[in-house]
């Protein structure tokens, strides 16, 4: 019988999940497991609730497409990201493995901010996200799995929550703020497997 790791009973968090759904990927588009393989892993992935869960998913797949074993995604103490996105006239974006501080605040004076939430870190349990729109526009894109509250307004403009729900694990990001004739959109990535069949589509 294989030994237990250490942090085998430690809880999964999204970022942990997302990790990994990236290898299944990576794996389904060289060939190496099936489309229905895929779906059946990711739907195991969204279940499992610690470390020890996520490990066999990935166990049989070389390192070269894995690149490296699952290993929780802590944020080390003392390091915080960006806590301000501000577009005048302009555009930010913000994507990736970027550190959400527990207090992040966006603003859009007519121009545009991009927050992709996708695979982004949490500095805390509890975030919050200000978004202030004026003649302007902020899309917020967060994974499937997180649980979202918006409690946002829209004045001459809209604030789009219909993204917002709870979630049993992982982070729970709060986004308030105000849309002043322009708009603030909160919407869910669309789900791993449908994302892999388009990449994947000739």
């Amino acid at each position: 019988m294989a030994s237990t790791q250490p942090d085998d009973h430690l809880r999964a968090s999204d970022q942990d999940r997302h990790r990994v759904a990236e290898q299944l990927h990576a794996a389904a588009a060289e060939g190496r497991i099936s489309l229905d393989e895929l779906g059946e892993r990711l739907e195991t992935l969204y279940a499992a609730r610690t470390y020890g869960e996520l490990v066999p998913l990935t166990r049989d797949l070389p390192l070269e497409v894995t690149g490296r074993r699952v290993a929780p995604a802590a944020v080390p103490e003392g390091v915080t990201g960006p806590s301000v996105s501000v577009a005048v006239l302009s555009g930010c974006h913000r994507s990736g493995e970027w550190v959400v501080p527990v207090r992040h605040q966006a603003v859009a004076l007519m121009g545009g901010v991009e927050l992709d939430l996708t695979h982004a870190r949490f500095a805390g349990p509890d975030v919050t996200i200000t978004a202030v729109a004026i003649m302007g526009g902020i899309e917020i894109t967060v994974p499937e799995h997180l649980h979202v509250e918006v409690d946002g307004f829209g004045f001459m403009g809209g604030f789009d929550g219909r993204a917002a729900g709870a979630r049993p694990d992982g982070p729970r990001v709060r986004i308030t703020g105000l849309a002043l004739m322009g708009g603030v959109e909160v919407k869910r990535a669309a789900p791993e497997l449908d994302r892999t069949r388009k990449a994947l589509r000739p």
